[in-house]
């Protein structure tokens, strides 16, 4: 998890098995157990962005996506 706003520790697609760049940035929380300053960030892949993200939104997540900008593509 990381903070909402800051860049990610890597840029491969959170999708299991996964290791492609991820080019899209999914923020969203669990409603039912966190607050609304608890923001997790996973990261898609062109291929994963629908899949992760009806996955959440099937769960009733609130969810903001958004394009993978080039500072937060490049590690640390």
């Amino acid at each position: 998890m990381i903070g909402f706003g800051a860049a990610p520790e890597t840029t491969s697609c959170s999708r299991a098995g996964c290791r492609d760049t991820a080019l899209w940035r999914l923020d969203w929380r669990n409603p039912r157990i966190h607050a609304e300053d608890r923001v997790k960030t996973w990261l898609a892949c062109d291929e994963h962005l629908e899949f992760l993200r009806d996955f959440l939104l099937t769960r009733d997540f609130p969810l903001r996506v958004s394009a993978l900008t080039p500072d937060e593509a490049e590690p640390a």
